[in-house]
């Protein structure tokens, strides 16, 4: 046992308003701890229905550390197991995705389950008669997590029994999420083929806070971005030419201070928020031929332009993805220890809209979170440059503190600034509340 095992008062030590210390980043008890009080108690992202769209279809992924099967029930209903037969322990399904049928059978000992879980049958079951097995859990089934909430078609799960409900801790920050699935004529989305995976030596948390940092754009994407926008203008065009698309999509991360500080940030309770309140690098996007029209068949002209007069850059949703809804995206950041991270990067399909908005985003992806990106790698080597420095003994802090107010008031919503490091500081808070949450009614008890 570590010094943080435990210990609320610890681990809440490691957070002060304009500073946070180093081991969030770099201590692995502390990452053991995010996977055993973090990542149950929060609400995390799983998936999207449309990536199990018939009875039958799973999507293997994972809740923190733990390994989830999500899965369409017979009742038509989004499903969340664990993903381990209660017998042996032996992973039930080894494949990203596939179609199990009516039952999951495990490849051990062949029991099989419902695809909600309930035990379905065991061969030899009269070997177990007398033994009191359908009194424990092991003959009850697969477990299910503690809560699934499917939103307009993402899903999340809560793996504790017991806890903050999805409503009060997403609370206003869904209007980012409605907006995206808005965006589509039929007010649906689908998952438009598998994600971009990208492996990071870094925390988890690095990824997160960088999707509303505004600062590092213009100094670190020069390299990239600040390249493309020389070769553009050294070939004659100016600001005012037309620009074709991948011009569109990288020019604007050379936005001046000025562009993100007038953007504003907006912050909600339990550590949600974004960036792009009043415009973004999505706000000049050339029109497409036919979309407006489409949308305002679906919604009437006023509301279809409040739709897309909407521009948020980047909606973080506490703890671990971020969506952009103009573009149609979400990327989760999965820990797999204190130093190393993989990235998911989704596209998603608008239903009923015209497909030149699907390769616009897919080129999105490639260009900026793939592997082979222009801009990823910029952000990747800050990261990787943190993760190493914050291991010098010459300071055990980092700073958090543009434009700090004392006596934050994180439960209550909030626009501010479009530079100020308030959503940092606004994860932060909510990583204290539910790192301790379960540790703090621990102790009371005792």
């Amino acid at each position: 046992m570590g010094r943080y095992t435990d210990n609320p008062q610890a681990v809440a030590a490691l957070v002060r308003g304009r500073e946070v210390h180093r081991d969030v980043y770099i201590d692995p008890e502390i990452y053991r701890l995010e996977m055993k009080h973090l990542f149950a108690n929060a609400w995390v992202f799983v998936g999207h229905d449309s990536q199990t769209p018939n009875k039958g279809d799973y999507f293997t992924t994972q809740i923190g550390d733990q390994p989830v099967i999500m899965v369409r029930h017979t009742d038509n209903e989004i499903k969340v197991l664990y993903n381990r037969c209660p017998h042996k322990g032996t992973k039930i399904a080894i494949d990203r995705t596939g179609n199990t049928g009516k039952f999951f059978r495990c490849p051990y000992h062949a029991w099989s389950f419902k695809t909600d879980g309930c035990l379905l049958a065991i061969p030899l079951k009269k070997g177990y008669e007398g033994t009191g097995l359908e009194d424990q859990q092991t003959g009850k089934g697969m477990k299910a997590v503690g809560a699934v909430h499917n939103y307009r078609g993402f899903v999340f799960a809560r793996l504790a029994e017991e806890g903050i409900s999805f409503d009060e801790f997403f609370g206003d920050s869904l209007s980012s999420l409605d907006n995206m699935v808005d965006r589509s004529p039929a007010g649906r989305l689908e998952v438009a083929g598998p994600p971009l995976r990208y492996m990071h030596q870094c925390n988890w948390k690095m990824l997160v806070e960088n999707q509303t940092d505004t600062c590092h754009p213009m100094v670190a994407h020069e390299s990239s971005a600040g390249t493309a926008v020389q070769i553009w203008k050294d070939l004659g065009y100016t600001e005012d030419d037309p620009k074709p698309p991948a011009m569109e999509i990288i020019a604007p991360f050379m936005s001046p201070y000025e562009f993100f500080e007038n953007m504003g940030i907006r912050t909600w309770p339990n550590g949600h928020g974004h960036t792009g309140v009043h415009h973004s690098i999505h706000s000049n996007y050339s029109a497409i031929p036919g979309y407006f029209e489409a949308l305002t068949e679906t919604y009437g002209e006023e509301k279809a332009k409040a739709i897309l007069s909407e521009n948020r850059h980047n909606t973080v949703y506490f703890p671990n993805i971020m969506i952009k809804g103009p573009i149609q995206q979400l990327r989760v950041f999965i820990p797999l220890a204190a130093d190393k991270t993989l990235v998911e990067s989704y596209i998603y399909r608008l239903v009923d809209a015209p497909d030149e908005l699907l390769a616009r985003t897919a080129m999105y992806n490639r260009m900026i979170n793939a592997p082979t990106s222009i801009v990823g790698h910029d952000d990747l080597e800050m990261y990787e440059r943190a993760q190493e420095g914050l291991h010098a003994d010459g300071m055990e802090w980092v700073n958090v503190q543009r434009l700090y107010e004392e006596d934050e008031n994180f439960d209550e919503e909030r626009v501010e600034n479009g530079t100020t490091e308030r959503q940092m500081r606004n994860q932060f808070h909510a990583w204290v509340k539910f790192m301790t949450a379960d540790m703090t009614t621990k102790e009371a008890a005792e």
